[in-house]
């Protein structure tokens, strides 16, 4: 933190050295408030640039959700430039205040990273979005459960398309902070027979039960019903990609969780720069695409 000398001498010199120690410390994760500190400090890193290409075709349907209680639910498939056919097939699972508009709109751009992805050489799948409202994709207490919303109605609409989202197919998945933690937890619930890989960018995870937050876990008993931390066995036999910036509050907790897979889990993870935003998010998204691409066509 700063010293009270820095604070109290000011001037040009001081000014700089105090800013300069404040960095050090808010990359080692040891000042309070290291999430507003280091976005004010520029130390977030550069922000991802959507890519300048002709994206594929995108799709939006809607169906009505059992699972999300009736809900009139808009869902997204976007293919990359020039493909048809019995494509892999990619789950991208939203973040909380998002939809799956929000995937394909200007501030992810997922469909151009999918298209700049297929043209850097990266074997074709599709992405496919379902809305999930905020009930972090697991089951809440008033019945909904947009987690079996993907496995038992979007899943299947996507064979119906002719990709390959069979039972007897594996799948990747992909999610950004609440759909982070929602592509982790039906990854593990899937398995490695239905999943071949499986990214989570920023996801949200709470090492404490008591930290968790409310929009979608009532209180710390379902907290620790559904969490992922813990469960990282679940994930034995499936790629799995972890990515958090260091300037996002989850970013401890988050390395707490990377920590706790088994030494030969072979789990690839990144913390840099970044905050817990889209500016972020696009940056990884083509090392992502590049990875999942890489765990449909294994095995």
């Amino acid at each position: 933190m700063l010293s009270r000398r820095g604070v109290l001498l000011g001037g040009a010199g001081v000014a700089v050295a105090a800013v300069a120690g404040a960095g050090i410390g808010v990359e080692q994760g040891v000042l309070p408030g290291r999430p507003w500190l280091q976005a004010h400090l520029g130390l977030n890193g550069a922000a991802g640039v959507v890519p300048d290409v002709e994206p594929g075709p995108v799709e939006t349907h809607t169906f009505v959700s059992e699972h999300r209680l009736g809900a009139e639910t808009s869902w997204c498939l976007m293919r990359p430039p020039g493909t048809r056919g019995a494509l892999p097939v990619v789950v991208a699972l939203h973040g909380l205040g998002q939809d799956a508009g929000t995937l394909v709109g200007p501030s992810m751009g997922l469909p151009r990273y999918l298209a700049a992805a297929v043209a850097d050489g990266v074997a074709p799948f599709a992405i496919a979005a379902a809305d999930g409202g905020t009930s972090y994709w697991h089951p809440r207490p008033d019945g909904e459960d947009a987690g079996a919303m993907v496995v038992d109605e979007l899943l299947p609409l996507l064979a119906e398309q002719g990709l390959r989202a069979a039972p007897s197919d594996r799948i990747g998945l992909i999610g950004w902070s609440m759909g982070g933690y929602g592509a982790l937890r039906l990854a593990g619930l899937l398995g490695p027979d239905r999943v071949a890989g499986v990214v989570a960018s920023s996801p949200a995870i709470w090492s404490h039960p008591g930290d968790a937050s409310r929009s979608g876990f009532a209180d710390e008993e379902e907290y620790e019903r559904f969490t992922v931390v813990g469960h990282q066995e679940d994930l034995a036999g499936i790629a799995v990609r972890v990515d958090c910036g260091t300037g996002d509050p989850f970013y401890r907790d988050v390395e707490d969780y990377v920590a706790g897979f088994p030494d030969d889990a072979g789990v690839t993870s990144t913390f840099e720069p970044g905050a817990h935003d889209p500016a972020y998010w696009r940056r990884m998204l083509p090392d992502q695409l590049a990875f999942l691409g890489a765990a449909l066509g294994a095995r």
